[in-house]
This record gives C-alpha cells, sequence and structure tokens, in this order.
C-alpha cells in the first residue's frame, strides 16, 4: 500500500507498562500531524516486549490497551496503518537476515543495552543484545524514511541506518537511511514529577501521568511533585526541578496561567502549591477525555480486532513487497 509521492513514516510502541505523558507528547502528538501528511505504519511492539518475559496471560490487554489510548488521543486507523508487530511475520525474517550483519561488539556498545544488562544481569538475553537489529527491521521493512523517536532511541536509529548502509553495499541498494524527524522541533523530553530524569513506562510509577491515571490520582501525584524554596532574588534563573514544573505547565496550560506563576517566580512571590493546583486541574483537563475515550474502546473486543486486521493487511502489502526484494538481492530466490 505505497502512497505515491508521500514519504514513508514508521515508529512503535512496546506493549508493556501504561502510555504517559511522556509517550503522548514526546510521540503520539506527533504521530496525530504526520498522518494528514505521510504514509505511516505505527505499530504495537509486542515481540521487543519479549525481551522482558511479560505474563503471557496480560499480552492482550496490554496490547489492547496501546491501541485504544492511540486511537483515543487522536490516531485515525483510516489514515495510517496500525497494527501488531507480529502480525507481520516478514518482520522477523528481516531481522534474521540483518542480524546476519550486525556485530557483537557493536550491539554491547549501545546505551540500552549496558543500562539493560547492568539493571537485569540476570536476563542478558539475545533478544536484548540485538533489540536494535529487530528495531532497524521494524523500520526497514517499510522502507521508513522517517521515525518520530524521543531522544533516548536515536542511537538505535543511528545504527538501522548502518545496517541499511552495510546491507545495502553488500547486495545493492534496497534500503533508504532512515532519519529522525520531529516537524524541525527539538526531541522532547518530559520530565519525571521527583525531578529525576524523564517520565518513563516503569521507573517511578508515581513520578509519571499514565493517560490511564483517575484524576484523583492525577491530583495526588502533582501535588507531591517535588518544588523546593521560593527564590529570594528577582529574576533568577530557576532550579532544575523548578524548570521541570513549568515544562509540565507549558503542555497542558493557558499561556496566560503560565505567564501569570512566571511574573510571580520573577517577583519572588510565587507559592509552589497554588502552581502545582494549577497544573494537576490541567493535567486533569488534559488527561480525562483520553482515557475515558480509550476505555470506551478497549471494551469494543470486536472493532479492536477490526483494526488489528486492517492495520496489518495494509503492512504486510508493503513488507511482503520489501521482503521479496532483499531476499532476491542476497541470492535467497531459488524458484524464479
Amino acid at each position: 500500500m505505497h502512497i505515491m509521492g508521500k514519504e514513508i513514516v514508521v515508529s512503535g510502541i512496546r506493549s508493556t507498562g501504561f502510555l504517559h505523558i511522556g509517550n503522548y507528547f514526546g510521540a503520539i502528538k506527533n504521530y496525530i500531524r504526520m498522518q494528514e501528511d505521510y504514509q505511516c505504519y505505527f505499530f504495537v511492539a509486542d515481540y521487543h516486549s519479549l525481551t522482558t518475559h511479560p505474563d503471557p496471560a496480560s499480552l492482550k490487554p496490554n496490547v489492547y490497551r496501546v491501541l485504544a489510548e492511540n486511537i483515543a488521543c487522536g490516531l485515525d486507523p483510516e489514515k495510517v496503518a496500525l497494527y501488531v508487530q507480529s502480525d507481520i511475520p516478514e518482520i522477523p525474517e528481516l531481522y534474521l537476515m540483518l542480524n546476519m550483519m550486525a556485530y557483537k561488539g557493536e550491539l554491547e556498545k549501545t546505551a540500552s543495552f549496558k543500562d539493560k544488562a547492568r539493571a537485569n544481569p540476570e536476563n542478558v538475553n539475545a533478544g536484548l543484545l540485538t533489540y536494535p537489529t529487530l528495531m532497524s527491521a521494524d523500520i526497514l521493512i517499510h522502507k521508513g524514511q522517517f521515525v518520530p523517536v524521543g531522544k533516548d532511541q536515536e542511537q538505535h536509529l543511528e545504527m538501522a541506518r548502518t545496517f541499511a548502509q552495510r546491507f545495502n553495499f553488500r547486495y545493492g541498494d534496497t534500503f533508504p537511511e532512515p532519519h529522525p524527524f520531529n516537524f524541525g522541533a527539538d526531541l522532547v523530553k518530559i520530565p519525571s514529577l521527583d525531578g529525576k530524569g524523564k517520565m518513563s513506562k516503569s521507573e517511578n510509577e508515581n513520578a509519571t501521568l499514565y493517560l490511564a491515571d483517575t484524576d484523583d490520582l492525577i491530583r495526588k501525584k502533582v501535588m507531591k511533585a517535588v518544588s523546593g524554596d521560593a527564590p529570594t532574588e528577582m529574576n533568577s534563573s530557576k532550579p532544575e526541578v523548578i524548570e521541570n514544573l513549568f515544562s509540565l505547565m507549558n503542555l497542558v496550560s493557558e499561556p496566560a496561567i503560565i505567564e501569570n506563576f512566571e511574573t510571580h517566580f520573577n517577583n519572588c512571590t510565587i507559592r509552589y502549591g497554588d502552581m502545582k493546583k494549577q497544573l494537576a486541574e490541567d493535567m486533569v483537563k488534559f488527561i480525562a477525555p483520553i482515557r475515558e475515550k480509550a476505555i470506551a474502546i478497549q471494551e469494543d473486543t470486536s472493532y479492536l480486532q477490526g483494526i488489528m486486521k486492517m492495520g496489518a493487511a495494509k503492512a504486510r502489502e508493503s513488507a511482503a513487497k520489501t521482503l521479496a526484494e532483499a531476499r532476491k538481492n542476497m541470492g535467497i530466490n531459488f524458484y524464479c
């Protein structure tokens, strides 16, 4: 299903954990803009989640929830190919081909592998080591040109370019080199409420605002956000934790509200309790409609399964063409 003249965008979200506002502002918001002008392949990365051995009983509800939340955020399954990774058998076949050109040394050097191997030394599996190869297969199977990635995935995308170059050099021009894409803006990093790093699906649940959180839970989490002392000097620079609060407010609050708190900060009259109360209400106002819509979609199993089948059909049409070309170029075409 290649639409002539439209550049190809590919991106995926793991099926483990709950989507949070970092996922929304770091990725999904751009997906919604991209679906208008690009040929988009967006998928739930259930194979990627297997590196952490999720409970088989949780896999289906997790996949359904991620799909439902993406649709609730504004992704239109009619405009994009929205599918589940494991529905496309061409992906693992290309993954196998690319693994033949991926070297142990380069895979071991990736930051994500080092971090995960350090955190879980008992679970350094081959899937974890070759995670960048599978991610490359996800992108290259559709000849993806653009990938809306967060900062933590930039290194993996660089590796996808390396594998594309390596394949092209060895077997002939097959794959374009994919590039990060964020509409020309800096890649977004949504700060955690505890002032330590970014929001994460798995790190600290109390410091992350999930799209499935209830109104009361959102308020509770925001009110516990780290703030610190009010400034004592006019127009002083903001400490990182305060910069984080303003960053979050910039996502969901009205410009006049933000300006008001900026003024109070600059003239040393800011009350962080008031700021957090305002931020909490604005977050509730933003998250609640997405949560309610996602719940309704999740309950309609037949609708979701129809979406998955429609997305898989679009994705397989593209994937089959790419794989046939890759096999031919490698010499794996014994019946022609």
